[in-house]
């Protein structure tokens, strides 16, 4: 049975997704990178969760699956390009990022570990704390808290 953060984390990965869905329908494919760490349990999880969506998004029927193709037909999410890094942010990425979090000292606290203003967080862009996923076309970052 998943834990409570990770049911949250489904939720909140759900509804960004649905907005990756109405953007594509106006002709604009998102691209999300998470930022990962690879010893991370919670950062796996977040991975596992991305790409499970990312190949239900792409998924369709083939002919010789059973008769009824509509499951399989309408993919849950729309389309999106997902970019795993697990090399600290340029700076230009680090800024954007504490922007999506709200700017400010709030954001790069959010950001990066023991950030205390914008300018402490681009000091130490390897304290980037992880798993982050962004969503660059839909200006919008998150975390995975356990």
């Amino acid at each position: 049975m998943p834990c409570a953060g990770f049911t949250i984390l489904h939720w909140r990965l759900s509804s960004l997704l649905q907005a990756f869905t109405d953007r594509t329908q106006t002709g604009i494919k998102a691209t999300v990178t998470l930022f990962h760490s690879p010893s991370s349990q919670a950062s796996t999880r977040v991975l596992t969760l991305l790409k499970q969506a990312s190949a239900q998004s792409t998924s369709s029927a083939t002919q010789d699956q059973a008769s009824n193709h509509e499951a399989q037909n309408e993919a849950q999410y729309a389309p999106f390009e997902l970019d795993v890094q697990t090399s600290e942010p340029t700076s230009d990425q680090l800024r954007n990022i504490v922007g999506f979090l709200g700017g400010g000292t709030g954001g790069a606290g959010k950001a990066v570990e023991g950030a205390s203003s914008e300018d402490d967080a681009f000091r130490k862009p390897a304290s980037l704390k992880r798993p982050l996923i962004v969503d660059w076309t839909g200006g919008k970052a998150g975390r995975y808290i356990e």
